[in-house]
This record gives structure tokens, sequence and C-alpha cells, in this order.
């Protein structure tokens, strides 16, 4: 079990990393925490000695917060990954240990579209080859396989945030529009539903992939997936690397199957800028590689540097869980002369019960309660009178399946 905490502490700090914007450290500094910043993702060595005395962690996506991490901290109590993936954290892990964590699920979904958009001209367009060729110092001024996007069909797989919003700005361009997702979506616009990953991959012109990190999205661009795009195609995928067989997507491409591809994001990537890279569609004269840019923009960085630190300070000093990836989501009201307690526990039969009755037993006046459970955990918020018994406290850390309580005042 985690020690009783008490929040908010003048004394707490914020560890960030991977030049996270500076907005984020701003307000953490207003909101009165010490704050220190790293440049890079740290090793789980480094983490383990770092994370000592460290209440919130914010990093990007490059830092792993592996099982052993988690196990070897005890003051953290929020993680606030300033990207939308979270699959570099063991989030069970954090749960077991009362840690919530947030991420920035909306905040680039802009950057990352227009990102496609651009990647959809330029290859439709045949750029990349003719950027190639004058830089070889190659006149070619004939296109006869230059195409505008207006009439082409635009296949969408994954219909989220982002596949949504691309939706809707791809057919003000004139483009026709379906989509294909394992989850039953509304349709925006005019977009059409595939039933099928075939019948997208068979009739359109321009793939584009924007699925999340699941496992089960592994792999699910191969070799006959590939062979069913329709040929002179174009393919991106701004989602994740280990959604596409790169190998597969050379040969189609070589043969001339394939029009063209963009790639962003890769099966394995480099830790640090400058470092080695190396990708079997490196040197193909008609593919767009990025170093994992999507949503690298200014204002993306700074939208998600601004909303990440409200999400955590309103979990550290009122208890509100709203868009935590790994506890109940709670929207609490404002507390006002009184004390709310935190009590995050195992997800068993009984604790509620026993919760209460150590109250009832102490005289605790309870002014309101809030409960909400996931599979794994519970989430109780227990607001109580100004005066209480401190012991009172020790005994809710006792009770059997506590996982951690907290005092907010």
């Amino acid at each position: 079990m985690i020690p009783v905490q008490r929040s908010p502490d003048p004394s707490a700090r914020v560890l960030l990393l991977e030049r996270i914007h500076p907005a984020a450290a701003e307000r953490f500094r207003k909101a009165g925490y010490h704050v220190d910043e790293v440049a890079s993702s740290l090793s789980e060595e480094e983490l383990i000695v770092r994370l000592q005395g460290v209440t919130i962690l914010g990093i990007r996506s490059k830092t792993q917060l592996t099982r052993k991490v988690m196990e070897s901290t005890s003051g953290l109590s929020a993680i606030g990954a300033f990207c939308i993936g979270t699959n570099q954290i063991d989030l069970k892990a954090c749960s077991e240990r009362g840690v919530a964590v947030f991420n920035a699920p909306f905040a680039n979904t802009r950057s990352v579209v227009e990102m496609a958009l651009g990647a959809m001209i330029l290859l439709i367009r045949d750029i990349p080859r003719k950027n190639t060729l004058l830089h070889r110092g190659v006149w070619e001024k004939s296109s006869p396989g230059a195409r505008e996007l207006r009439g082409k069909r635009l296949g969408i797989v994954g219909y989220g945030n982002i596949g949504a919003q691309l939706s809707v700005l791809a057919e003000g361009l004139g483009m026709e529009v379906h989509y294909y997702d394992i989850s039953e979506k509304l349709a925006l616009g005019n977009a059409r539903i595939c039933r099928s990953l075939d019948e997208l991959l068979e009739t359109s012109d321009v793939v584009t992939v924007h699925v999340d990190g699941s496992p089960g999205n592994e792999g699910i661009i191969g070799a006959h997936e590939l062979a069913r795009m329709k040929p002179g195609a174009v393919f991106i995928n701004l989602s994740r690397g280990f959604v596409v067989d790169l190998e597969a997507l050379r040969a189609v491409l070589e043969s001339g199957h394939l029009k063209g591809a963009a790639i962003d994001v890769f099966p394995t990537e480099p830790k640090e800028d400058g470092s080695a890279f190396e990708s079997p569609l490196r040197g193909l004269p008609n593919v767009i590689l990025t170093p994992h840019i999507g949503g690298s923009t200014q204002e993306a960085q700074e939208n998600i540097g601004t909303f990440v630190p409200e999400k955590l300070l309103d979990f550290l000093e009122k208890g509100t869980t709203t868009l935590s990836v790994n506890f109940p989501n709670l929207q609490l009201p404002e507390f006002r002369e009184s004390h709310r307690v935190v009590h995050v526990h195992r997800n068993e039969p009984g604790i509620l019960a026993r919760l209460n009755r150590t109250m009832a037993e102490r005289g605790l006046n309870i002014t309101g309660q809030y409960l909400k459970t996931s599979e794994d955990i519970g989430y109780v918020i227990t607001d109580i009178g100004r005066d209480y018994d401190e012991e009172v406290v020790s005994e809710l850390h006792q009770i059997p399946g506590t996982i951690r309580v907290r005092v907010l005042y």
C-alpha cells in the first residue's frame, strides 16, 4: 500500500521529460509546484532514481514506464502523457499503485489531419519522385501520372477523432469518402461506411490509416491487404508503426502496384535526434518518410501543454478523473467547508461498506460521496466535515484491498 498523502502539498514536485511545451511547466509553477525539466527520455534505471520524491510525471512517446519503474515509486500520484498514445505506459501497474494516467486524445488532431492531406496531394501529384530527380540534376517536366484529389475516393481505416475530422476536410476538397472501423461510428457529412477492410482497399484511390495502439491492430495491413488495393493507389500511415508490414509495402511499391506511400511511424524508432534510422522503405523515390512528427506542430504541442496539466491538477487537487485512461471517470463538484478523502482500492465486494462503517464509528459527518469502479479498481470520493480524527485516515488505509488514500484540503 501507498502511504497516506495530503494534497495540495507545497513540497510536491513535477518532473517533465522529452521537451514538453513550456506552457506545461508554466502552469504547474503558477499552481505552486516545483518543476524539473529534462530534454530527453530516461532509461528504466534513470527513471527509478529520478522519480523518488516526484508527485507528477509528464512524458511523451519515448519514455517507457515499465512495471519495474512503477513498483519502485511511492510518492507518484499521476502521470501525464503529453501525446495521444499510452502504449509506453504499463497501465495495469499504474492502477495497482493507485497512479492515475491522463493523455491528450484530441489536442493534436488537426495537425495530423493536415499532414495526411498534404501527403495525399504530394503523392497523387508524384511530387516526391519529381523532387528526387531535380536534386539529382534531372529535368522531367512531363507528368502523365499526376492527378487531382477532387473526385478521388478516400478510404479511411479507423474513424475516430482524426479519421472523422479528416473525412470532413477531404470531402471539402471534393473527395468521395469511405471509411472502415471495427466499431459502429456515425458518419459525418456524406461519408459512407465499408463493411469490410477488403471492400475499402479494393475501391479507394487513397488509403490512410488512423487506428489506435490496441494489440488487435498489429499487422492489419500486410501483403494480402496491400495486394487488394487498387493499382496506382497511394497509401498513408500516420497512426502506429506496427500496423503495416513494411517489407510487403516495399514490394508493392517497387513492383509499381502502388503509386506511392507516406509513412510517419515505424515499428522501431530511434530514441534520440541524430540517431541512425533504418527502414526497408529508405531510398524509394515514391515514398515520403517523416520521423513521427504528425502531431508535432507548434499549435498542437501548445494545446497539449495546456490541456494535460489541467487534467493532472484537477485530479491532484479535486480528485476529478475525467478522461483518465486507467481510472474510473468521475467529474466532481467543488468542495468547500470540508475535506475530501480519496480512496483507491481493488474492485472487491464490501470495501465501500467497511469504509463507511469506519467513518460512522468515528462520528464523521459525510457531506457527499461519489463512487465509480472499473474492472480492476474502485474509486471513492468522500467529502467530510472540517472536524475529524486524524486516526481515521490511517484506519481507512488499513482496510483490506486499499491501494491509496489521499486527503484533499
